[in-house]
């Protein structure tokens, strides 16, 4: 009898703790995948303006590049500094300026008419929106213990395919109806009409973000006591975890972790600011034609996301569910070169990239927190994430410069393809103790 007792009051903590989570994971996670959804659109959309854009103002294809990549110069220059803000004012306020400021100066972009007010409206962009995914990462730590950040994180992050899958064919459709509507050239419309979500998401931040779980009025006593009992025992379990500035920003491991995403974000952008470009030089002029196509390496990533996160979670190990994905990818996009006149296979190659380099990424993002709390966990998110952007400017302008000294982009990805390989090393040298749990 007593042992039957026993096992309900197992079988009730165990619902009443999933429930828990679950209602947490309700409230949070759809909102934020749409603002990382609105953030990652406003950041790649121009790769579907350079459709227009470039024959229109007269610019190479190295000077769109350039103007690409300088976004992230912003980004990593504030990079740190605004995830120690968010850390100090709290989510809610930061988040909320964040996404509105973006939005505001991605919809400035349409008043573009020459290569410096280009590189200076991107170059403040990427300020702009500088810790909106540390923040955000981060501020989930205070949310849920370390084993289950794998698929939480993926659930936030599909904000990143969906911002192809559904942004890709918008996209297109809003340059191939609105090219001059009112004397504006589709891509101006694409500017403007992508910018608006990103402020009313920015608007409702106040309403939608509590800047801690004590502060959440949808959380019972019970709930805010359950939670703070499971954090402090994670909080155990990492028990050599660093917490202050210093311990984050000196960390070894997460300057390993910089550079692992840095490999990470050299084929995403690739992908990302590029993949029209292939497409079309697959033989594919429409532009909605070539939206929808850009959404199925998308759904793919998408789908990599979720299951290689739930399986990293579920087998409590993450370096192998980021090695694997990585020579996966890099074997993909490498064989893409060979079939850059080929439709199906550019689209079915670049889906298999997308499926396993990103769908890495969840992975990869539960890790710092495995080392860092505090202060540091806030420092060490923000670090890893610019050293790893500096990837932005490379990808972008080796992409453009390659193209227009060679008339391809085959040299750049075998770059990128080998760089993934090479990382594979730093995963490795990540101490398995540590990391997997």
């Amino acid at each position: 009898m007593p042992i039957a007792n026993a096992t309900t009051v197992h079988s009730d903590i165990d619902h009443g703790t999933k429930a828990l989570y679950s209602k947490i994971t309700w409230r949070l996670i759809p909102f934020l995948c749409f603002c990382y959804l609105a953030a990652y659109l406003d950041r790649i959309n121009v790769g579907f303006a350079k459709l227009q854009m470039l024959e229109d103002l007269q610019f190479s294809t190295a000077a769109y590049g350039l103007g690409a990549g300088l976004f992230f110069v912003g980004y990593i220059i504030f990079e740190v500094p605004s995830n120690l803000i968010l850390q100090r004012v709290g989510a809610k306020l930061w988040i909320a300026r964040i996404m509105i400021t973006w939005g505001l100066l991605s919809a400035c972009t349409m008043f573009v008419s020459t290569t410096t007010q280009f590189y200076v409206l991107r170059f403040l962009l990427g300020a702009a929106e500088a810790g909106f995914l540390p923040g955000v990462l981060y501020y989930l730590t205070m949310w849920y213990p370390t084993y289950r950040r794998g698929r939480i994180i993926a659930l936030f992050m599909i904000g990143l395919p969906l911002s192809s899958v559904i942004g890709g064919p918008i996209s297109g459709w809003i340059m191939g109806h609105f090219d001059q509507v009112h004397g504006l050239h589709g891509w101006q419309w694409l500017f403007l009409l992508e910018a608006i979500p990103s402020v009313l998401l920015g608007i409702l931040t106040f309403w939608a973000l509590p800047n801690h779980f004590q502060q959440a009025r949808w959380l019972s006593a019970d709930d805010k006591a359950q939670l703070a009992a499971d954090l402090a025992a994670d909080d155990a379990e990492g028990k050599d975890s660093k917490h202050s500035f210093r311990d984050g920003f000196f960390n070894l491991k997460v300057w390993m972790l910089g550079g692992i995403d840095f490999s990470i974000l050299l084929s995403a952008y690739a992908m990302g600011f590029w993949m029209p470009t292939f497409i079309r030089d697959a033989g594919v002029s429409d532009t909605f034609h070539i939206g929808l196509l850009t959404a199925i390496p998308s759904l793919a990533a998408l789908a990599g996301m979720l299951m290689i996160g739930a399986s990293s979670d579920r087998h409590r190990e993450r370096r192998w569910h980021i090695i694997v994905p990585f020579i996966i990818g890099a074997i993909a996009m490498a064989s893409s070169t060979l079939f850059s006149q080929n439709l199906v296979m550019t689209v079915a190659l670049f889906a298999i990239a997308s499926a396993a380099i990103i769908g890495a990424v969840p992975v990869f993002f539960s890790l710092p927190a495995t080392f860092l709390k505090g202060t540091a966990a806030a420092t060490g998110f923000a670090l890893a994430c610019s050293v790893a952007n500096i990837a932005g400017l490379v990808s972008n302008s080796l992409m453009g410069l390659v193209t227009d000294l060679t008339g391809t982009s085959h040299a750049a990805l075998w770059v990128f393809a080998g760089c993934l390989i090479l990382s594979c090393f730093l995963v490795i040298a990540l101490p398995a103790k540590l990391v997997n749990r």
